[in-house]
C-alpha cells in the first residue's frame, strides 16, 4: 500500500506528503491514505502548470477595452413599469408550472463574524434571532403555498460544514418544507501549494486543502448526477442565491420572467453602486461577449468615470444573484467546457519540513479557486436586470461595520418598515432614515407589501418590538 501511494505521489512531484509516515499511527496514516488517493492526479498536474505560469497569466480585462453592460434599469415611466409586471406573470407562470428550481451556495463558516458554525445558522431575526436559513426556507415555503407547487432547493455546502448543516435541517425539521424537495451537496476541495507548487500538509497526516469557489458549483453537481435529478423534476431554470444575502427575493417572479423572455442562458442582478469604489464586481462586454470584472481590477480612472448625466459609466455591481438554464449550466458537465482557475496568494497555516505547526503572518502560498461567473463568456443570451438595494442586498460579511450582522437587521427593520409606512402607521426614525424599531415579519406570514397590507390588524399598536407571523 505504501509502495502505491509512493508511486501516485513520484508521478506529481508530491513526495513530500509521506515526510512523516513512520511517525503515525493506524488511524492518521488511514486519513492520510484517503487523501492522497483522493488526489486528482491530471488536476494536480493541471494546477500546479497555473501557478508556474501565474506571472504570465493574460487577462481579457484591460482598461480602456471595457464597457458598460446592457441593463434593465429600475423601471420609471409607466411604459418601463408594466414592461416588469409583464415580465412578473411569466415568471409566476414558471413557479406555478414547477419548473424553477433554486441553487443555495452555503460552503461557508461564520469564522469572520465570530461564529462558530456554518454561516446559514447565523441568527439574524431583529426580535427572534431567526437565522438565514430559517428565513430562506420560509419564503420557498411561502412561494409554494401560494402557488401551489414545490420548489426543490439544493443546497452546496463544503467538507467544512456539510454534517452541521445536515443536522440543523433535521433539528428544526427542514422549517416545514418537505423533505425530499431540499437536496445537499458539498463542493469539491482543491490542495493548497507553497510558492514552488508542494502541496501543504495540515497535520502531519491530513493535506491542506481549501473549497475550490462557487464555480466549483459546476463539478458538484456533476459529480453528484444532480442535473439528472434536475431534469426529472421537470426543473428548466434554477435560481442561484448566496448564503450571506438576507434581503435576496428568491425566485423573484419578475426577474425569473425577464430571464424567460429573453430565453436567456443566465441571467444577473445589479444594484447601483454606493459609492465608485463599491466592492461588488462588474457586468459588462469585451470584444462583443459579456464578462465579469472584479472591483479590483476596474482601473481607478474606470471606477469613477460619469456619464452625461452625472451616473457612473460602470454604477452597476454584480449582488451574485442569478438564473441559469438548466440545459446551459449542463453543458459544463461535459468534458470539453471547464472555467478557468483564479489564484489566491493567502497565509496558509501549515506543517514545515520540520513537522512544526507554521502560522504566517504574510502570504506564503497558493489557493486555487473557480467562479461562477466566468460562465458569462459562454452564454449567448444575456439578461442583466437592477434592482433596489433596500428590497433585495443585504450582505453579512464582517463582524463590525458595513455589511455586518448590525447592518443587516436595521435593514430588515427599514424592508418591513416600509410596509407599515404604507399602510398609513408613523414609525420613529433617526437622522438617516433608519427605522428605530425592531420588526420582522415571517414570509409565511407575507410574502409581499401588498400581502402584508391586506393582513395587518385593524388594532394593530406600534411597539418597539413587533413580530408578524
Amino acid at each position: 500500500m505504501l509502495a502505491k501511494l509512493e508511486k501516485k505521489l513520484e508521478e506529481i512531484d508530491q513526495q513530500q506528503l509521506l515526510s512523516f509516515w513512520n511517525q503515525l499511527n493506524e488511524n492518521e496514516r488511514k486519513t492520510l491514505q484517503h487523501d492522497i488517493e483522493s488526489l486528482d492526479t491530471d488536476r494536480i498536474i493541471k494546477l500546479r502548470k497555473i501557478l508556474s505560469e501565474k506571472d504570465k497569466q493574460e487577462n481579457l480585462y484591460q482598461p480602456g477595452n471595457f464597457k458598460p453592460a446592457d441593463v434593465d434599469t429600475l423601471p420609471k415611466t409607466a411604459q418601463e413599469k408594466e414592461k416588469r409586471r409583464a415580465a412578473f406573470r411569466i415568471g409566476e407562470k414558471a413557479i406555478k408550472e414547477g419548473t424553477v428550481g433554486a441553487i443555495l451556495v452555503a460552503g461557508g463558516q461564520g469564522t469572520r463574524l465570530g461564529f462558530h458554525g456554518p454561516k446559514g445558522v447565523f441568527p439574524v431575526g431583529p426580535v427572534t434571532d431567526k437565522s438565514l436559513y430559517q428565513y430562506f426556507l420560509e419564503r420557498l415555503l411561502a412561494l409554494e403555498r401560494r402557488y401551489s407547487t414545490r420548489i426543490p432547493l439544493y443546497v452546496m455546502t463544503s467538507e467544512k460544514n456539510h454534517h452541521e448543516t445536515k443536522e440543523f435541517f433535521l433539528e428544526h425539521d427542514y422549517f416545514g418544507k418537505e423533505r425530499n424537495s431540499v437536496v445537499f451537496f458539498q463542493q469539491g476541495m482543491l490542495p493548497t501549494f507553497d510558492e514552488n507548487g508542494k502541496i501543504f500538509l495540515e497535520e502531519k497526516y491530513k493535506i491542506s486543502k481549501a473549497p475550490d469557489g462557487h464555480g466549483g458549483l459546476l463539478n458538484a453537481l456533476k459529480e453528484n448526477t444532480l442535473f439528472e435529478d434536475m431534469k426529472n423534476r421537470g426543473l428548466e431554470n434554477l435560481f442561484y442565491f448566496q448564503v450571506d444575502n438576507i434581503l435576496v427575493q428568491i425566485c423573484d417572479p419578475a426577474f425569473i420572467g425577464m430571464h424567460l423572455q429573453k430565453d436567456a442562458d443566465l441571467s444577473a442582478k445589479t444594484v447601483y453602486k454606493s459609492d465608485p469604489f463599491e466592492k461588488l464586481g462588474n457586468i459588462g462586454i469585451i470584444n462583443d461577449t459579456y464578462v465579469t470584472v472584479e472591483y479590483t481590477e476596474l482601473s481607478e480612472e474606470e471606477k469613477k468615470a460619469r456619464d452625461q448625466e452625472g451616473k457612473l459609466v460602470f454604477g452597476q455591481g454584480s449582488i451574485a444573484v442569478h438564473v441559469f438554464s438548466r440545459k446551459f449550466l449542463q453543458r459544463f458537465a461535459s468534458d470539453e467546457l471547464e472555467l478557468p482557475y483564479h489564484i489566491a496568494h493567502k497565509k496558509i497555516i501549515h506543517i514545515d519540513d520540520g513537522g512544526k505547526k507554521i502560522e504566517p503572518d504574510k502570504p506564503n502560498g497558493y489557493k486555487l479557486e473557480q467562479f461562477i461567473f466566468d460562465t458569462f463568456p459562454i452564454a449567448e443570451r444575456v439578461v442583466v436586470m437592477e434592482t433596489e438595494r433596500d428590497k433585495d442586498f443585504s450582505p453579512i460579511k464582517n463582524a463590525e461595520g458595513t455589511d455586518s450582522p448590525q447592518t443587516a437587521r436595521q435593514h430588515l427593520n427599514n424592508y418591513f418598515g416600509s410596509w407599515l409606512d404604507r399602510a398609513g402607521y408613523e414609525l420613529e426614525r433617526d437622522q438617516e432614515g433608519n427605522v428605530q424599531h425592531q420588526i420582522e415579519v415571517s414570509p409565511l406570514y407575507a410574502l409581499d407589501e401588498e400581502e402584508f397590507i391586506s393582513k395587518i390588524p385593524k388594532d394593530l399598536q406600534i411597539k418597539d418590538k413587533m413580530i408578524f407571523e
